[in-house]
């Protein structure tokens, strides 16, 4: 090989090294696949006739469970949500207007969880919701592939999201024997 042929060469091997160096660098660290994982945090128990309750800061409910009338405890079940290994930060709506229990059919604004539930008497009274906004760095988490659960028997059941789900709304017809039907949907991140 000549001297020429491979001076070509080490420039042209020069000029793709130099190509490779300019290429796009890889996506931000938001915008690449993260992971989510939601954490139980926190449960308690209430009074259901009288009581309102409200997750803890950041976390969102993910479950509730209910044995009895209205004279009978009621458990909610908060979780965190974690994104690659960060806890999300939640920040709380307004309680929604009353609505009659016995009739009640709530689900949270698009993109929005339910942090918290206010119950006043039996089934002739009135319950109220508190949506939430979940965001990491600052960003919008989503919430996706939304679904309503079976029906449960509202004075003997404990509903649970599956993993990386969260409550988004509740339907319940009737009083402590009727009908409850959990709405709920994938948290989901696109950066």
């Amino acid at each position: 090989m000549s001297k020429k042929t491979l001076s070509t060469a080490a420039a042209a091997l020069t000029a793709l090294a130099a190509v490779a160096v300019a290429a796009p660098a890889p996506a931000s660290a938001s915008a690449a696949a993260v992971t989510i994982r939601v954490e139980r945090a926190h449960s308690e128990m209430v009074q259901e006739w009288s009581a309102s309750f409200t997750c803890p800061t950041n976390t969102v409910l993910t479950g509730r469970s209910h044995y009895g009338d209205e004279t009978d405890p009621t458990t909610y079940y908060c979780s965190f949500i974690l994104i690659n290994g960060e806890q999300a930060q939640v920040y709380l709506g307004d309680w929604t207007a009353r609505q009659k229990e016995s009739r009640s059919d709530y689900s949270a604004p698009d993109h929005q969880a339910v942090a918290g539930r206010w119950h006043e008497g039996d089934e002739n009274g009135y319950t109220r919701y508190r949506s939430a906004g979940i965001y990491w760095r600052g960003q919008r988490v989503l919430l996706a592939n939304g679904d309503i659960s079976g029906e449960y028997r509202e004075s003997n059941h404990l509903w649970q999201a599956d993993e990386n789900k969260v409550m988004t709304g509740r339907l319940h017809n009737g009083d402590e024997n009727g009908k409850t039907y959990y709405r709920f949907a994938t948290v989901t991140f696109a950066g």
